[in-house]
């Protein structure tokens, strides 16, 4: 069993990125602030445009490096699912701060999107789909469930044939779906 990357990808997860820059612009409990959640898209709202990216690509980030710590540490595809879905769940429920984070939907982009090679073009197809919906409804968590919504889909599309062989891939990818949503 591959504790070790399992611990190691929720930790990473669990650091409070949004957290902590809306803290460095000002914001002393984003609880508090906006949406109350702990992410990027109200870091954006609450403490401006400079921290909310910032936030956005240090939590895709940790979702990327949960997974090549993992790789690492165990080469099984398995061991590198479980370990990007504990950074996921890391990033939902960080230890601390009481188990209260984000959506989780920055950190699974960088699990998903350059990290497997099989997650790539349906990583990239979500990722245009949220950002479509995004600035059609001007509802960032509208996009986030549309684009997570049909992440297996295109998983699915572009890898035909191959998901037996997958099965890893596909199990996490449906918890990271059920995750968001």
């Amino acid at each position: 069993m591959p504790v070790a990357a399992i611990v190691c990808g929720y930790l990473i997860g669990s650091v409070p990125f949004a957290w902590l820059l809306a803290r460095r612009w000002g914001t002393r409990d984003l609880h508090r602030r906006g949406s109350g959640n702990i992410g990027a898209a109200n870091v954006f709202r609450v403490s401006g445009a400079a921290a909310g990216t910032l936030a956005a690509a240090l939590d895709i980030g940790k979702g990327a490096a949960g997974v090549l710590l993992a790789s690492r540490l165990n080469d099984s595809m398995p061991a590198h699912a479980l370990a990007g879905l504990a950074a996921v769940v890391g990033h939902v429920y960080p230890v601390w701060l009481g188990f209260r984070g984000g959506k989780g939907v920055a950190t699974a982009l960088g699990v998903v999107v350059g990290v497997y090679p099989y997650f790539t073009l349906a990583g990239a197809g979500a990722l245009a789909i949220w950002i479509i919906v995004t600035l059609a409804s001007r509802y960032v968590s509208l996009g986030s469930v549309v684009a997570a919504g049909a992440f297996i889909p295109l998983f699915a599309a572009f890898n035909h044939g191959q998901l037996g062989r997958l099965w890893p891939l596909t199990a996490f990818a449906t918890a990271m779906v059920v995750l968001i949503i």
